[in-house]
């Protein structure tokens, strides 16, 4: 079977990765990475031994699909032109920074029978993987994603650069729709909320308590689910996962078992899948949609308490 070709748009830190990633994986070629930065691109290309070109469009005749690693306002440009030429795209989250671009995008992916994949990682984290199956109707969620500030991503608020991940998360668990957010965030670092918390209430009576930062101290990125006699606790930086659950004599913990391989791996093997299958990838544009939705009604909630 020949060989997905395949080029990373974006030499910045997470592009970096995802051009190493490919090359070392056996069903795609990577033909290339590309970044306007022409010493971060000739660094990065030379490290490893792939071609290093400063223009995308270069790359149109060239490729079979590509992964979109670069600031947020780049991604829709990029996408569609990409998805135009007929190429399938993996485009890093937040989606785009509209949801009339989201819309278009989807548009344009299911117009060319197109691969568009968003890359909301924790999808493919093996603890989330482990924990889906004892998941059964969720009461109350919290989710705490931490991190030191990244000098990255700058461009966009704590709610899209990392609150976004658990959102998706939270979305994917609850066949239900939103009915009431309740949000708070301040600026501490950026012109944007740098720490955010989210109360988002469910029509089907589930809550979600949402707290992400960009300016602490540790990096934490772990949710705790409750349902009937039954309490799930995820540590996604350490890849554990803990099931507790009332008995007879009281609470018994299980320690699930965990896949050891690197959830980016994963996410990047199922875009080559569904890429070569035409199959539908796990995190569709449709539902990035979903969740990008939910970001931007907070981010706006947020930014309105600012303003007054």
């Amino acid at each position: 079977m020949q060989k997905l070709k395949i080029a990373v748009i974006g030499a910045g830190r997470l592009g970096s990765i995802h051009a190493r990633i490919y090359k070392e994986l056996e069903d795609c070629s990577l033909v290339g990475i590309c970044d306007t930065n022409k010493h971060q691109l000739n660094e990065i290309s030379k490290n490893l031994n792939t071609c290093g070109y400063p223009d995308y469009k270069q790359l149109f005749d060239k490729v079979d699909a590509v992964s979109i690693a670069v600031p947020t306002n780049l991604h829709y440009k990029i996408s569609s032109d990409f998805l135009k030429h007929k190429r399938h795209v993996l485009v890093e989250k937040p989606f785009t920074t509209t949801l009339k671009q989201a819309d278009s995008l989807i548009k344009l992916a299911r117009k060319n029978k197109l691969i568009l994949q968003v890359g909301h990682i924790e999808r493919f984290n093996s603890a989330f993987s482990a924990a889906l199956s004892h998941i059964k109707a969720p009461k109350f969620i919290e989710c705490h994603r931490l991190s030191p500030f990244p000098n990255r991503s700058i461009d966009i608020g704590v709610v899209l650069d990392l609150m976004i991940h658990d959102i998706d998360i939270v979305l994917g668990l609850l066949n239900s729709r939103v009915k009431k957010i309740e949000s708070v965030g301040v600026p501490v670092l950026t012109g944007f909320e740098d720490i955010a918390n989210a109360r988002l209430t469910f029509k089907n009576g589930c809550v979600a308590n949402l707290t992400a930062s960009r300016v602490s101290d540790e990096a934490m990125r772990k949710i705790r689910i409750f349902q009937e006699n039954t309490y799930i606790s995820l540590n996604y930086k350490e890849a554990k996962a803990s099931v507790y659950k009332k008995t007879d004599s009281g609470i018994a913990k299980e320690n699930l078992p965990i896949e050891s391989e690197e959830p980016l791996i994963k996410e990047l093997k199922a875009f080559i899948e569904s890429c070569i299958r035409k199959k539908e990838p796990l995190v569709s544009g449709e539902v990035a949609r979903e969740a990008l939705a939910i970001a931007l009604k907070i981010s706006r909630q947020i930014c309105r308490k600012k303003i007054s």
